[in-house]
């Protein structure tokens, strides 16, 4: 009996057998969290939801701007890529607040953007007045969507030298181009003089599209709208004051200051870029340059 009893509890104190189906089992469960762990490692940080609401916010107002250009709503429309453009902003500096910039954000907001201020202004500039004008009305309204995307693309692939001590983009930002056709279309609408501006006309609307489609893909250097901080401010008061009477016009006068504040913008960078090629061939080449 005592023998029994010694034989029973040596068998119970061995080892398990790791080949049995139970321990396979375990193994393949504590390697399955291992890889779970892992993953959840490599997801962007919880601070990234932050701009990434805005985000989606400003894709969200792109397709409900392109729903509403389908039921021919257009000023409707116009609002909404305008209100697409200021989640943009938020998203923008909630990432630099926060500091959740990752490229997961950089994506997602490119995908957005050429939604909101690529497709949805092509879109809605096609049905506004260039619908009857055949097929060069649908390539004149498919540049904003085409310029766009190079210009997001290239932005991304050059983020790193964008980000190295430089102020402003290369380029017209895709909001600004988008918002700048918006603020034309709704004066035209909803103003008495904007009724000069002809916008359902194609020899009109061409050239400003194609110029503003243009200044995205060119190299001229357009200021970039700052993190409001006190550090700033305290550094450039004046670009500080211009910034926020920008806002009070847009907020005071709608279309009208839209319209006034994106020209004064576009003269700014358009006009700083000319004095620097003036400048440029003014200045003697020094005499070890060559081509």
């Amino acid at each position: 009996m005592i023998d029994t009893v010694r034989s029973v509890l040596a068998n119970n104190s061995a080892p398990p057998d790791e080949t049995s189906p139970p321990a396979r089992l375990r193994r393949r469960l504590s390697a399955f969290r291992k890889a779970r762990r892992k993953k959840r490692s490599d997801r962007p940080p919880p601070r990234v939801a932050v701009p990434s609401f805005f985000t989606l916010m400003n894709l969200l107002c792109g397709f409900l701007a392109l729903t509403q250009v389908l039921e021919g709503a257009f000023l409707m429309s116009c609002w909404f890529i305008v209100l697409a453009g200021f989640f943009d902003l938020l998203d923008g500096m909630m990432a630099r607040l926060t500091d959740a910039d990752s490229p997961f954000g950089v994506q997602l907001d490119s995908l957005s953007d050429v939604v909101s201020f690529g497709v949805a202004p092509s879109f809605l500039v096609y049905a506004y007045a260039l619908d009857e004008t055949g097929v060069l009305g649908m390539i004149v309204a498919a540049l904003p969507a085409l310029c766009g995307s190079v210009r997001l693309a290239r932005y991304n692939v050059n983020k790193d030298q964008n980000d190295d001590g430089k102020e402003g983009f290369e380029g017209l930002p895709i909001p600004g181009q988008a918002i700048a056709i918006m603020a034309l279309i709704l004066a035209a609408e909803n103003s008495e003089w904007g009724a000069y501006l002809a916008l359902d006309s194609l020899q009109v609307l061409l050239p400003i599209v194609a110029a503003l489609s243009g200044l995205m893909v060119s190299s001229i250097r357009f200021d970039a709208i700052p993190t409001p901080t006190i550090e700033y401010v305290r550094a450039h008061p004046k670009k500080t004051t211009a910034y926020a009477l920008a806002g009070l016009l847009i907020v005071g006068l709608q279309e009208l200051g839209l319209v006034i504040v994106f020209a004064v913008y576009l003269s700014y960078g358009v006009g700083r870029a000319l004095c620097q090629l003036v400048e440029a061939l003014m200045t003697p080449a020094p005499d070890d340059f060559s081509t």
